[in-house]
């Protein structure tokens, strides 16, 4: 139990500033907790936002593509079974991408999830780009996904900056957008998971 309690320590979700924290898994974990998603080609960005504030503390991208896997620039979500390389995570089952959306939305933050059909060639481009981005320094999380996408072929428009509520208002404008809002009752309620992710 302490573990996972280290683990999931309610720590800041992202340092305001500071040197990024140059992550690389080994191969066999890569190759083991792969995973490949039976839906259409996606992306998902997810937003956290203080319910005091309303400003925006962190985005992470889930990227479905040949395998879905989730950028997480700067983040501080781990699991043992989401092997990471440079805030790349692999393997994000259905289980996973519930224990990242349970570990973000607490009383203090709010998730926006906004789903956004592409294409297959588009996905697979936004995958290699967030693989060779590279390890992201603290508090440049929406600076990194916004500029992995700004060259991705109908994404140009997006603007490239550090907000992230404005790279959010960017996705929720985008045709066919999949928008909802996740409080910590909706996480509890839904998936319970953070306690039974080391089982």
């Amino acid at each position: 139990m302490s573990k996972l309690l280290l683990l999931f320590s309610f720590a800041g979700l992202s340092a305001c500033g500071g040197p990024a924290d140059p992550i690389w898994a080994p191969q066999d974990a890569i190759q083991k907790y792969s995973y490949r998603h039976n839906g259409p080609p996606m992306i998902t960005l997810y937003t956290v936002v203080s319910t005091k504030s309303g400003s925006g503390a962190h985005s992470g991208l889930l990227i479905n593509a040949s395998e879905r896997i989730i950028f997480d620039p700067a983040g501080t979500f781990e699991l043992p079974f989401t092997p990471e390389r440079n805030d790349v995570h692999f393997g994000m089952t259905p289980r996973a991408v519930a224990v990242y959306i349970d570990y973000h939305a607490r009383e203090s933050y709010n998730v926006i999830e906004q789903r956004l059909p592409v294409t297959a060639k588009q996905a697979e481009m936004i995958a290699k780009r967030a693989k060779e981005y590279g390890a992201v320094p603290k508090a440049q999380c929406t600076l990194a996904i916004t500029r992995i996408l700004k060259d991705i072929s109908g994404f140009e428009t997006i603007s490239v900056g550090y907000f992230p509520k404005r790279a959010s208002e960017w996705f929720d404008a985008q045709p066919g957008v999949q928008t909802r809002l996740i409080t910590d009752d909706d996480a509890d309620k839904n998936h319970n998971v953070l306690f039974e992710a080391s089982r």
